[in-house]
């Protein structure tokens, strides 16, 4: 947040449970990010005692444990029939989608020592999911760390885009930064920012889909070989 302004209170009275505890904070995250989480921080924006808390959840890595596995529960699975390369795509769309919702879990998602229900259903589905693609176990496991990569590597990267209104937006960015550029200096940046950015139809998560395909490609080509 660029504001000092409060987030909103969850009053909840007596109907708190692990559940709420967890949505609460994922809220709070999505609003202020993961850094200024705390059980007090927590605990005010449910309108209930920091104490209370502890009845639900041990500390704050527990909180964060079950809200990752509440985030991956919000990703689309793949279909458990259907062509591979589909079920991979649309998962990563998914993924990517989500992550756009809560920014603040990209870095986390794969850094839990005491995953979830959620998480480890998830993580299985796609490898069934690249199991019936009948690559061999070298090239599944590469194209498992590679598609995760490229989707939480854009995710990372949109979401770190300045000025713009969505996450991904580069206009703002160019209008800001490019366009007052002195002309002559820095001619390859105007060029692309005029000629490319700032033109109608322009989306930078169309790279998205274009680094998606490439990536399944050159795994389809490499079974090939």
């Amino acid at each position: 947040m660029t504001d000092d302004t409060p987030p909103a209170r969850t009053h909840v009275r007596g109907s708190l449970d692990r559940d709420r505890v967890l949505r609460g904070a994922i809220g709070f995250a999505d609003r202020e990010g993961i850094e200024p989480l705390t059980i007090r921080r927590l605990a005010d924006h449910l309108g209930v005692k920091p104490m209370t808390i502890y009845h639900y959840v041990a500390n704050k890595e527990a909180i964060i444990d079950g809200m990752i596995d509440l985030v991956f529960d919000e990703i689309d699975r793949p279909a458990e029939d259907g062509p591979w390369r589909a079920g991979i795509r649309a998962r990563a769309s998914s993924l990517r989608e989500v992550l756009r919702r809560h920014p603040w879990a990209t870095p986390l998602m794969e850094s839990r020592t005491s995953p979830g229900a959620a998480t480890l259903g998830h993580h299985d589905a796609v490898l069934a999911c690249w199991f019936r693609s009948g690559l061999p176990l070298e090239l599944i496991a590469h194209g498992l760390a590679v598609v995760d990569a490229f989707v939480y590597g854009f995710a990372l990267q949109e979401a770190a885009l300045p000025f713009g209104d969505r996450p991904g937006d580069l206009t703002g960015a160019a209008e800001e930064i490019v366009v007052p550029l002195p002309e002559g200096e820095h001619v390859h940046l105007a060029r692309f920012t005029q000629e490319y950015v700032l033109q109608p139809g322009y989306d930078f998560g169309r790279s998205f889909d274009f680094g998606l395909d490439l990536i399944l490609d050159g795994i389809e080509a490499a079974a090939a070989r």
